[in-house]
C-alpha cells in the first residue's frame, strides 16, 4: 500500500523540508539543494495559491526521487485539490475531521497539528497517521515530544519548527519520528540549502 510506503519513507528519513514558494524555478533550486544533502521529503505549503501546481510540476520532474505532500491544508476542499495534484500526504496546523475522512477515503497519510492530549486522541481516533506538534515545537522544543510520548508512547510525532543543526540529537533522543524544517531548507542559495541539508543528514545518521 502506498500509504504505508509513504509513512515508512518519512519515518526512515527523519527530515522533511517545509517549503513556501511562489515559482517552480525557485522550488527546483530548493529541491535540488535538499536532494544534494539526501533529504527527499518535502511539504509544499498551501499558504501560496499555486501550491497545487508546484506539487504537480515537482512530482513530474523528480518522480520517485522525492515524496511530496501538501501543508497548511485547513479543509477537505483543499485536501481533495492537493490529492488531485499528486500530493502524497496531507499536513495541517489544525485537526479537521472532514480532512481526516478525505485522507482515509483515498488512503493518504494525514498529519494534523494538535496541542492538547484531547486533540491528539481525537485525531488518532479519526485515523490520523502522525501528529504534528504545532505550534508547541517552536515554543517548547524537543521536550514536547517526550511530554507527548510519556503517556502515549505509540503516538508518531512530527515536529514543526525549533530544529537546528545543533539540537537534532536532542529531538531524536526525545523520540521524534520526523522533523519538519523550514528556514534551513528553504532560504538562501541552492548551495546554502545543500550545505544545511548535508549537516542535518549527518547529524541524523550519527544517531
Amino acid at each position: 500500500m502506498k500509504r504505508i510506503a509513504t509513512l515508512s519513507r518519512i519515518c526512515q528519513e527523519k527530515l522533511m523540508a517545509i517549503i513556501r514558494v511562489e515559482t517552480i524555478e525557485r522550488a527546483q533550486e530548493i529541491v535540488d539543494g535538499c536532494l544534494e544533502g539526501n533529504i527527499s521529503c518535502l511539504e509544499i505549503s498551501y499558504t501560496n495559491n499555486n501550491a497545487g501546481e508546484i506539487i504537480e510540476q515537482l512530482k513530474e520532474i523528480y518522480q520517485e526521487k522525492i515524496v511530496i505532500g501538501a501543508g497548511t491544508v485547513l479543509d477537505s476542499e483543499t485536501a481533495r485539490q492537493a490529492l488531485l495534484k499528486g500530493a502524497e500526504f496531507i499536513i495541517a496546523p489544525n485537526f479537521n475531521l472532514e480532512v481526516a475522512k478525505m485522507c482515509n477515503r483515498y488512503q493518504i497519510p494525514y498529519m494534523p497539528g494538535c496541542t492538547s492530549m484531547t486533540e491528539i486522541v481525537e485525531a488518532l481516533e479519526a485515523g490520523a497517521d502522525m501528529i504534528k506538534a504545532f505550534p508547541t515545537s517552536s515554543f517548547i522544543g524537543p521536550k514536547v515530544i517526550s511530554t507527548i510520548k510519556t503517556p502515549m508512547p505509540q503516538v508518531p510525532v512530527l515536529s514543526s519548527g525549533g530544529v537546528t543543526v545543533e539540537n537534532v540529537a536532542d529531538w531524536l533522543e526525545a523520540g521524534v519520528d520526523c522533523m519538519g524544517i523550514g528556514t534551513l531548507l528553504s532560504k538562501g542559495t541552492k548551495a546554502e540549502i545543500a550545505e544545511n541539508a548535508k549537516r542535518l543528514r549527518q547529524k541524523v545518521n550519527m544517531d
